[in-house]
């Protein structure tokens, strides 16, 4: 089965002292572009982690936020006394100073003052880095459950749209049946009108057998089939086995050269009905092409 490009997964882990929560994003893109945000406390296993991600999600426009909160009543925040202290005998002073009276609040303002407060997150445990590993590991499962998810959707539109597309291939038969005898009689036609000139009438046909073998589409439909087929087989659709990830350029690929049929189709037809039929079989591959973009 196909996958997805788009997903989102989320995991949550504890160690004793920390509940981190890791969420990845992905997009479509062209190639694999991935942007992390963390705690500075995980900026040293940073490079490691881009390495875990990157063989699982493969392709896409990757968001990976990971937040770590405290828990229990240990706290790695404290006061910085040294630091508020010289701020209180600073502004003793600045009082005296300018003859004004103390605050009558000490803390509300030594508190707001700049480092008041100090972080011991710097150093984690093995336990808290297990959390984090672990937190990883279950949103990239997430995600992937979401891309599979996604995945089958997009599966069953392309069945529908190939199918379609069939269908309006073998709609040409009955019109390109016809077509031929008539453009034929068209020019003879013509030609009965010119009683002035006079031509040769084996060389007309020859010149006619040449012109309409370039009107021929059975090279331009074969060719379809085979591409409609194809598209199928590299799906896992045909042989109903489950293809290898990362199908999304060579089915891109594929529609491409479906298109080119299609439009020589189109080019080739000169008949009005089979010119509607070719619309409609662009119209369903456009949409093809719009949804390729987001297949792994």
């Amino acid at each position: 089965m196909i996958l997805s490009m788009t997903g989102f997964g989320r995991g949550i882990a504890s160690s004793a002292t920390k509940k981190i929560t890791v969420d990845i994003k992905s997009l479509n893109s062209k190639q694999l572009d991935l942007s992390m945000r963390v705690p500075g406390c995980f900026k040293e296993i940073e490079l490691e982690t881009r390495s875990r991600i990157a063989p699982v999600i493969e392709r896409g426009k990757v968001e990976f936020n990971a937040v770590m909160e405290q828990v229990g009543e240990d706290t790695p925040v404290r006061i910085n006394t040294a630091v508020l202290a010289g701020y209180k005998s600073q502004l003793d002073q600045l009082a005296k100073t300018l003859d004004v009276p103390a605050p009558h609040d000490w803390f509300s303002v030594l508190l707001r003052m700049p480092d008041a407060l100090k972080s011991d997150n710097s150093s984690l445990s093995e336990e808290d880095m297990a959390a984090f590993v672990k937190a990883v590991d279950e949103a990239l499962a997430a995600l992937m459950d979401f891309r599979r998810s996604e995945g089958e959707k997009l599966y069953k539109f392309f069945i529908s749209k190939i199918d379609n597309i069939t269908e309006l291939l073998d709609s040409i038969e009955v019109y390109e049946a016809e077509r031929v005898p008539k453009i034929k009689a068209k020019l003879e036609d013509q030609l009965s009108r010119l009683t002035s000139i006079e031509y040769d009438r084996g060389r007309l046909e020859q010149e006619l057998i040449f012109y309409l073998e370039k009107l021929d589409v059975t090279e331009e439909k074969t060719r379809l089939r085979a591409h409609l087929n194809y598209f199928l087989e590299t799906m896992g659709a045909a042989s109903g086995e489950l293809p290898n990830q990362g199908q999304g350029k060579k089915l891109g690929f594929i529609a491409q050269e479906m298109g080119r049929e299609i439009n020589t189709l189109g080019s080739k037809s000169n008949q009005a009905e089979m010119q509607k039929i070719v619309v409609r079989m662009k119209d369903e591959l456009e949409q093809i092409k719009e949804q390729v973009l987001n297949v792994l």
